[in-house]
């Protein structure tokens, strides 16, 4: 697969999963933006992309609030073309039980998860409608398809960017543009490090006996932003050792 002359923008780009996401789309021949809120981490994916001989841009702000979506828009364009992949993986995690969720976690989670690729893919689409031709894949979760306790609000917000790819998928259809979604299950990143979890420990109760890698869920991602995946849309391409089976 060769996505040589695309122009992919990442978001959440700065470490874990959207970091290796970033580096294999260069890897295949794409130039990608990184976009991130934190703008050193982007740019250490960036360096070491272009170490590896790839094309790639830093770009700092935050994809859940539409001026700074614009911006980065606007200079992605300027300096690498317009955008025909997108991968929508900006994102964040919380536990916490139900009846302790506080309305203003509930906002920033959803704000975030589900707000945020609302806004990237309504600012870059117009680039795909204009070629005729775009990828988009969404980085859900695996809580969203099986539940996941003390996460309600993560898992309602990742079934949203599940039910967004499927709608789109049917809008966009007949425009020679793909929505489809990548439910990551149990991946050892900085993201779960942080979390109240032995990932050790928990990743010896799956399947394969191991966490996945972010590279797993990377090259997944690329699949379906490739030429190859043109007859594939609305569809879940769960990446999860065999946690969750559907």
């Amino acid at each position: 697969m060769s996505l040589q002359g695309k122009v992919a923008v990442v978001t959440g780009g700065a470490r874990g999963i959207g970091q290796a996401v970033a580096t294999v789309l260069a890897a295949q021949g794409a130039k990608v933006a990184v976009w991130d809120l934190d703008l050193a981490g982007a740019e250490k994916t960036v360096s070491a992309i272009q170490e590896a001989g790839g094309t790639a841009i830093a770009v700092g702000g935050d994809a859940a609030e539409a001026t700074a979506v614009a911006a980065a828009a606007g200079r992605t364009r300027a300096e690498l073309g317009p955008v025909t992949i997108l991968v929508n993986n900006a994102g964040i995690t919380a536990y916490q039980p139900f009846t302790g969720i506080t309305e203003d976690a509930w906002d920033r989670m959803i704000g975030i998860n589900l707000k945020g690729p609302f806004l990237v893919t309504k600012e870059l689409v117009p680039d795909m409608l204009e070629a005729g031709w775009g990828r988009v894949v969404n980085i859900s979760s695996s809580s969203a398809q099986t539940g996941a306790p003390a996460m309600a609000h993560y898992a309602a917000s990742k079934g949203g960017v599940i039910g967004l790819t499927r709608a789109l998928a049917i809008e966009y259809a007949d425009k020679g543009i793909t929505v489809n979604h990548v439910p990551p299950g149990f991946i050892d990143t900085p993201l779960v490090r942080q979390g109240p979890i032995d990932v050790d420990a928990v990743a010896q109760t799956m399947p394969m006996k191991r966490a996945g890698r972010p590279e797993d869920v990377a090259y997944a991602v690329a699949y379906l932003a490739s030429e190859e995946a043109g007859y594939v849309t609305g569809q879940t391409l769960s990446t999860n050792g065999g946690r969750y089976l559907a």
